[in-house]
């Protein structure tokens, strides 16, 4: 359990060099110690200061006195039949959280959470179901980022080539960390800001601020009704920033230039799949020159949806084509081992309160 110690996998770059200057300083060493210590971190994947082995044994020593690389310990590491690699994370507290790798051609996209749970209580989400825990740390995001490169390296899967934030949690209610995280991947462990796509509900605040950044992150926001009334019983947060707000805090992206935003649009069988809602949402797509996203749904618990027949999906996405929209159907994946957002976690929980009923008797 991690201590009182400073975790230096939380520190960006520039707080990381600073602190690590200081602490060198005043024990007399010279400063180049700092870019060894900072080249372990951010290169060569050192998870403790035993493996610096270029630094003098009791360099390694005091910075452990000082200091600590903590990470996340793996509860379980899932592979489905397609590949799909699901990584469920025990935090320091006993806290679970979840990413998933998805191979797809070329392509290795890793999706990570940012939080323990989560409060939004979207209708339609596995991870809501289990309820707000707390935010990570960006130390614990980026962790993620770490371990499941290493797995997938050591597992013959080769690089990580994009990173979602579309894992457990709202990314832009846990700002302060999930910010942080995104300077560190980016800065630190060098991974392009276009190859990091940031989702979130609809946290307008948020999606102004990342707008200011310059790093052209992207941006993928679960959609999954053009029309208000109906959003609003999907998604509670429309209620606060209703679609119109919404789409202002979007036009504001889309005019920093250079950034991609994706509509992420769950099909549920009779509830948001009618063909009558595709020209709101073309419309919509245009003006942002948006990517539309259709996702098959997922069962949860305590809701007897299911997803759209695959026929009607493709009508779905017929009818944006027509309309000159980009728009991908995403291939379920990973479902034999739960691998949607949530979803292991939930069965976990599940399991850890079916056991705590059989204490109780």
């Amino acid at each position: 359990m991690p201590d009182a110690r400073i975790n230096l996998l939380d520190l960006e770059p520039d707080t990381l060099h600073a602190t690590l200057a200081r602490h060198f300083a005043e024990r007399g060493v010279k400063d180049f110690r700092v870019r060894q210590v900072a080249r372990w971190i951010f290169e060569g994947d050192a998870t403790s200061f035993e493996a610096m082995t270029d630094l003098p044994v009791e360099e390694r020593e005091a910075l452990g006195g000082a200091f600590d690389l903590y990470e996340p310990e793996p509860a379980t590491v899932s592979v489905s039949e397609d590949a799909t690699a699901k990584h469920l994370w025990r935090l320091h507290d006993g806290e679970l959280v979840e990413s998933v790798l998805i191979p797809a051609g070329d392509r290795l996209t890793l999706c990570i959470s940012s939080q323990a749970g989560c409060a939004m209580a979207c209708t339609f989400c596995a991870t809501g179901w289990g309820g707000f825990r707390r935010h990570l740390t960006a130390g614990e995001i980026v962790s993620q980022f770490r371990g499941a490169r290493r797995w997938a390296e050591a597992n013959g899967y080769g690089p990580v080539t994009n990173v979602v934030y579309m894992g457990m949690g709202e990314p832009l209610a846990n700002r302060d960390a999930v910010f942080a995280s995104l300077t560190l991947l980016n800065r630190g462990y060098g991974f392009g800001a276009r190859r990091i796509t940031v989702s979130t509900v609809g946290v307008v605040p948020g999606i102004e601020q990342l707008a200011e950044r310059p790093e052209q992150f992207g941006l993928a926001l679960s959609l999954h009704s053009p029309e208000e009334s109906l959003r609003r019983e999907l998604i509670p947060l429309e209620k606060r920033w209703p679609i119109p707000v919404l789409m202002e805090a979007l036009r504001k992206f889309d005019a920093a230039g250079g950034r991609r935003i994706t509509f992420e649009y769950t099909m549920i069988d009779g509830v948001n799949d009618d063909l009558s809602l595709v020209p709101a949402l073309a419309e919509m797509a245009h003006e942002l020159h948006a990517f539309v996203n259709l996702i098959p749904f997922n069962p949860i618990p305590d809701r007897a949806w299911v997803a759209s027949p695959m026929g009607r999906i493709r009508d779905f996405a017929r009818g944006l084509e027509e309309r000159g929209v980009d728009v991908f159907v995403r291939e379920p994946r990973g479902r034999d081992i739960a691998a949607a957002c949530g979803q292991l976690r939930t069965e976990k929980l599940g399991q850890a309160l079916v056991q705590l009923g059989r204490d109780s008797r």
